[in-house]
């Protein structure tokens, strides 16, 4: 099997930008299916996970694509990435609605997403031996102060330990999707982004079911009596921002620069925002506002090449 061929740099911002986009609108599917059926946080992940993995694998067979065994990659390379991949987001989404459980989501979302692309841009720094640049720089700073004031609530803060502990949750958290978008970024042969997101999250909702099984909360709770619009939104969560969402997010991974695939989960919380002022009249206020405007603002700076010749660690060359 061949290497599956890295996107252009135009296609693949654009499935960033669409990835980015859909896992907002995972967070109120998220927080319906858990009100709704009354499952616990963590199940909702599992949920997310397994179902992904299973839409992934329906459009793996629709094109043609899963034919039996044949099609699943053999190489150790690929099996190394696969359990990488299925940990990592294993890790992510525990850490997160552990930080939530501790802190706020606020607070666990504006540390899990702000600290991604500083853990992208320092990692990248190490291993080329050199600073960022001032593009990446100013990306990231507009990042972290306009997510900090789109999501910031200090009012829902508890103090003392619990804080501590469920700022390092959402710390490890980020640590781990930034891994995940640094591990990812080279092609393996046989793997495609759709096979990647399939038997990743597959993997990754599997390790999620002993934790869901033990913390406090339903696993399943009244999931199957309830009316067809919760479990439409259960598919939904599955088949949308999670098997679409990251099957975008893999295949844009090959073309771009790992800072910029970072800054494009910003569109995260800033597409939950947006959804949440418009359909259910929250009021982001001034503050929330200018918040999303940075968002947006270090996105596109990210976005930017440096010119020819500039020495800047975004100047990665595309993996082909």
């Amino acid at each position: 099997m061949s290497s599956i061929p890295a996107a252009r740099p135009r296609a693949a911002s654009l499935s960033l930008i669409t990835a980015g986009v859909l896992w907002g609108t995972g967070g109120l599917a998220g927080a319906v299916l858990s009100d709704r059926a009354g499952v616990s946080s963590s199940a909702v992940a599992v949920y997310r996970l397994l179902l992904g993995g299973a839409f992934a694998l329906l459009l793996l067979a629709c094109t043609g694509r899963l034919r039996a065994l044949r099609t699943l990659p053999r190489t150790g390379e690929a099996a190394r990435r696969l359990l990488a991949a299925g940990a990592l987001l294993a890790v992510f989404q525990a850490c997160y609605f552990g930080a939530v459980a501790l802190t706020s989501v606020s607070v666990a979302t504006m540390t899990t997403i702000g600290s991604v692309p500083v853990f992208v841009a320092v990692a990248v720094a190490i291993v080329d031996r050199r600073l960022p640049g001032t593009v990446t720089t100013t990306a990231i700073a507009c990042a972290v102060l306009g997510l900090g004031l789109l999501t910031w609530s200090p009012g829902d803060v508890t103090g003392g330990g619990q804080l501590v502990g469920g700022v390092a949750c959402a710390l490890t958290s980020g640590a781990g999707f930034a891994a995940l978008t640094l591990v990812n970024r080279r092609p393996v042969a046989g793997l495609d982004p759709l096979r990647t997101t399939a038997f990743g999250c597959l993997v990754g909702g599997s390790l999620l079911v002993p934790l869901a099984v033990w913390m406090p909360g339903e696993l399943v709770g009244r999931l199957f009596e309830a009316g067809p619009d919760v479990l439409a939104t259960a598919l939904y969560l599955g088949a949308v921002p999670t098997a679409l969402a990251y099957a975008a997010y893999f295949h844009g991974l090959g073309g771009s620069r790992p800072v910029v695939a970072a800054l494009a989960a910003l569109l995260e919380p800033l597409t939950a925002a947006v959804l949440a002022a418009v359909l259910l009249g929250d009021d982001l206020g001034v503050v929330g506002w200018c918040g999303a405007a940075l968002l947006v603002a270090a996105v596109a700076v990210g976005s930017l090449r440096p010119a020819t010749g500039a020495r800047d660690v975004d100047r990665e060359p595309v993996p082909g």
